[in-house]
């Protein structure tokens, strides 16, 4: 499986998200995807083993708990990938932030 497509999967996007802010354990990512895509917990584990198995996250045993972290390697696949695409919004992100730092000199 491709990293996009691995992505290309709500739940393990907002997994990801997830682990982005900081570690997790499986039962705090179970009770989230339950709450926000009202799927099993045996549904979760899946979603948590594919991104295991695909280098996306990484979990340490800790007590009964299975601690999950973001594992930012295969991140750095899409982002070279999307390299060559950065010119069409830089730019445009660049003039935002030379409007904002305007408007604080101004107020």
């Amino acid at each position: 499986m491709h990293s996009f497509e691995v992505l290309g999967d709500p739940v393990r996007r907002r997994t990801l998200e997830m682990l982005g802010g900081g570690e997790h354990s499986a039962g705090e990512i179970v009770e989230v995807m339950r709450a926000e895509f009202a799927i099993s917990q045996a549904a979760v584990s899946q979603h948590l083993k594919v991104l295991r198995d695909h280098g996306f996250a990484r979990v340490r045993v800790h007590g009964a708990r299975r601690i999950y972290a973001i594992d930012a390697d295969p991140l750095r696949e899409i982002d070279a990938w999307l390299r060559p695409f950065r010119r069409f919004w830089e730019p445009k992100l660049d003039a935002l932030a030379t409007e904002i730092a305007r408007g604080k000199e101004a107020g």
